[in-house]
């Protein structure tokens, strides 16, 4: 009868299942794996004001574009309104501004024809602010 060596348990399997997880998983050979975490941690976009400004003048026009179509067409504008001002005219005040513009932004964007733009202008938000 031949022996099976056991696999080294200092060695990975070389797997990543990517993003967040906690269950319990296999290895390659499969023996379970408890107690494992694997977590990701991107840094912040670096954005410049030029960047944000473009982004936001192309959320904007699709906004006028898609206006008719939009469920909360008036509440975008507004905060398009709002995040302009804070840019342009910083107070120190501004940072929470942009926050709460960040927190409100992706609701008002889901399942709709800006969702894209909006995106995009939520995630230099959070490199701005980052």
């Amino acid at each position: 009868m031949p022996l099976r060596r056991r696999p080294d348990p200092n060695q990975g399997s070389g797997i990543s299942i990517g993003g967040n997880n906690t269950a319990p998983i296999q290895n390659v050979v499969g023996q379970n794996i408890s107690h494992t975490h694997q977590t990701s941690h991107l840094p912040p976009p670096t954005v410049t004001p030029e960047t944000l400004q473009a982004l936001l003048t192309t959320f904007r026009t699709t906004l006028t574009e898609n206006e008719a179509r939009l469920p909360h067409a008036t509440a975008l504008q507004a905060l398009t309104d709002d995040i302009e001002r804070t840019l342009t005219t910083p107070t120190p005040d501004s940072p929470r501004a942009l926050q709460s513009a960040l927190q409100a932004l992706p609701a008002l964007v889901t399942g709709t024809a800006v969702q894209q733009s909006g995106e995009a202008l939520a995630q230099a938000l959070v490199g701005w602010l980052g």
